[in-house]
């Protein structure tokens, strides 16, 4: 897919939960902005593109060519990096350049169930995994968030059990989310696996889901999106080691 440069304009804020804001870009750059892609990402150039940060898409609307994107903002928990700084304190009106769309990669919808793991910076992914999944769907969704007052209304298929992990120190190395997922009942049937969270975080789950579970490598997605006490470019260097240690191990 093309990676293409888009100039909009910050067309509102919306502050989601206490922990999660939505900006709304737009402008007529999005007039050929494909449709379809959301829990996708764009990557936001700040700085004058002296930073680049990857960013879920929430929602298109053409119709009005309106982008959503949703930001964690770490707030007393920890230093807020370039991307959330920005959100924190843009204005409406003010210019934002964007690159993408990158990569949708939604969880396959033809297994006999489905589990569905990921931290706060996943939750704008998941959301969008849930709401168009197979109405006759089963199985889990497990979310961490940072307070109770940040659960979020997802319209996800009846059979799938959200279960919300409450994790009020994201930036302290911890084992909530692993434990929670590995606390439920492991189904009947062949299962898929969508999974997204914090570097340490991903490596317990994935442990978990393809070693005690041997779930097949066609059956899982599962990645980090952060990693406790690095910088962006901190965890990319950790991602290519753990790829790197994967394939000679």
């Amino acid at each position: 897919m093309t990676i293409k440069n888009r100039h909009l304009s910050v067309i509102k804020k919306h502050q989601v939960s206490p922990n999660m804001l939505r900006i709304t870009l737009g402008g007529d750059e999005l007039m050929t902005f494909p449709e379809g892609m959301e829990s996708g990402y764009v990557k936001l150039l700040l700085e004058g593109g002296k930073f680049k940060r990857s960013y879920t898409i929430r929602a298109f609307r053409a119709d009005v060519l309106e982008l959503d994107l949703d930001f964690v903002l770490h707030g007393d928990n920890g230093e807020e990096g370039p991307a959330s700084t920005w959100a924190a304190n843009v204005s409406s009106g003010e210019k934002i350049e964007i690159a993408g769309p990158g990569l949708v990669k939604r969880i396959s919808q033809s297994e006999d169930w489905y589990f569905i793991v990921g931290d706060m910076t996943a939750l704008p992914a998941i959301s969008v995994n849930l709401e168009t999944m197979p109405r006759d769907a089963q199985g889990y969704a497990v979310i961490e968030i940072i307070e109770e007052a940040d659960k979020q209304d997802i319209g996800a298929p009846e059979g799938m059990k959200i279960v919300w992990v409450i994790n009020p120190h994201p930036e302290k190395a911890n084992t909530l989310l692993p434990d929670a997922v590995k606390a439920l009942p492991w189904l009947e049937g062949k299962p898929n696996v969508w999974s997204a969270c914090e570097f340490s975080g991903m490596q317990q789950l994935r442990t978990y889901f393809k070693k005690e579970h041997h779930v097949g490598k066609d059956e899982i997605y599962i990645s980090s999106y952060w990693k406790i006490g690095n910088s962006d470019e901190g965890h990319k260097k950790a991602k290519m080691k753990d790829k790197l240690t994967k394939i000679f191990n």
